[in-house]
């Protein structure tokens, strides 16, 4: 007997009681919010698109197609590491009829590392405007309200330390100094004099200390910017006289580039100047910026700023961005994407006083749309009809839209997202708020089956 099946080609296969406790397994399986939830994913439909095809049993073929979904929207559910999922899917058989397969007990699946990569393929392929229409589709017979529209972004913080530019700089230099004596080992060469040895005993004493005052972090800084252009000058002539003899990876070459302008930016910053554009703070995560949201408690917010759209408290993903944007510009964006997955013309839009610029205020004036906006200018013959439509409208965000970000975050693993690239990152953030959305659509059609009955 095979390791792992597909629920549909082992059917006709089961003797008679085992295939009535499997029945059984699945009429418990489509009666739970996980089964509910299921019936709510055009799994096969997402997975043609994204141009996944099934694969013979191995690494990641233990999974179908529409499988390798399934599990991703089951680590959003479940909030669980990769291994954590793992070991519930070995145990789990509403998990397991969730991804579509059956494991034998007997040979459990131990290679938690299935997970990341499945999440890596998923990643290479996702299309994000493709997706939305079709889950849009799917989910619209379910909706009501589809003419208002509710925009507001948010930050999706990455797991990461917070960053200084003292510990940008000495992950600079450790990563360099190490990589720099492993180079002169294997080429049997005398490893060039630098400053490593005072310079980190430096570090650790300054590291320890509960109260640093600022002239002793502007000394060391001094010293291990100067260390880090030592480096570099000699990691680059080691490369220079030993060409070809050395081999390093693509990932070696983008992090020496991604340390080059790291320093180049610190030295920019030690001089004095504030404007310095696309400021790395991560040398692992190179690609994330700061974002600055002018919140009392998290001024500046490290990770992916999304701005979203949200029909009958359902949300979709207007713009995505690792860069800071203003989402104030972004409304017509927001309407036509509405429009375009609903198919019908938004009439009111709520949105906080960022998006509640002339620009947009004389767009939705011209296209007859009732806003949440402030009014501007004297007040007209149906004032307090509209005062009431706008104080309903500024409810509902504050309340609706605003509520289901902390929802995301708190429920859904978006708190800190764990990924390790930008690809990976973005799938996790995408997956994170559809499936929060499948909870609230599972919740909306068992309500009207209710009311139906």
């Amino acid at each position: 007997m095979a390791k792992i099946q597909n629920i549909l080609k082992i059917q006709p296969t089961l003797g008679f009681t085992e295939f009535d406790i499997l029945k059984n397994y699945q009429k418990s399986f489509e009666s739970s919010e996980l089964g509910r939830i299921h019936s709510l994913f055009p799994f096969s439909s997402i997975a043609r698109k994204m141009g996944l095809k099934d694969s013979p049993l191995g690494r990641k073929g233990y999974f179908s197609a529409a499988g390798k979904i399934a599990l991703m929207v089951l680590k959003s559910y479940t909030g669980l590491s990769d291994r954590h999922l793992i070991e519930h899917l070995n145990g789990n058989i509403h998990f397991q009829l969730f991804c579509g397969i059956l494991i034998d007990p007997s040979h459990p699946v131990t290679n938690y590392k299935i997970v990341s990569a499945i999440r890596q393929e998923l990643a290479e392929k996702l299309d994000m405007d493709a997706f939305q229409c079709i889950l849009a589709e799917h989910w619209r017979p379910y909706l009501e309200n589809l003419h208002v529209c509710m925009a507001d972004a948010t930050c999706y913080e990455s797991y990461m330390r917070h960053p200084t530019g003292l510990k940008l700089l000495w992950e600079s230099v450790e990563w360099l100094h190490r990589h720099l004596c492993k180079d002169c080992r294997i080429l049997g060469v005398r490893r060039p004099r630098n400053k490593w040895g005072d310079v980190s005993r430096a570090y650790l004493a300054y590291s320890r200390k509960r109260r640093r005052k600022a002239s002793r972090s502007r000394m060391l800084k001094r010293r291990l910017l100067n260390l880090l252009e030592k480096l570099l000058y000699q990691t680059g002539r080691l490369h220079a006289d030993h060409k070809g003899q050395l081999e390093h990876t693509s990932d070696y070459h983008r992090r020496l580039s991604v340390i080059r302008k790291a320093f180049k930016q610190q030295k920019q910053l030690f001089a004095g100047r504030k404007d310095v554009r696309d400021r790395i703070v991560s040398i692992d995560r190179h690609y994330v910026r700061p974002i600055v949201r002018g919140k009392e408690t998290k001024p500046v917010e490290f990770g992916a700023k999304v701005n979203n759209i949200q029909v009958d408290g359902i949300s979709f993903i207007e713009h995505l961005s690792f860069d800071a944007f203003n989402e104030g510009i972004r409304l017509k964006e927001c309407i036509n994407l509405q429009q375009r997955l609903m198919r019908r013309k938004v009439t009111a839009v709520a949105a906080d006083s960022i998006y509640a610029s002339n620009a947009n205020r004389k767009f939705c004036t011209e296209k007859g749309i009732a806003t949440s906006f402030v009014r501007k200018g004297r007040a007209a013959k149906d004032e307090e009809l509209r005062r009431i439509l706008r104080s309903e409208l500024s409810r509902e965000r504050a309340t609706r839209l605003e509520g289901s970000f902390g929802t995301h975050k708190q429920h859904y693993s978006l708190a800190k997202v764990r990924a390790r690239n930008r690809k990976t990152e973005i799938l996790w953030i995408f997956f994170g708020i559809h499936t929060s959305n499948a909870v609230l659509m599972a919740e909306k059609v068992k309500n009207r089956q209710i009311q139906a009955a």
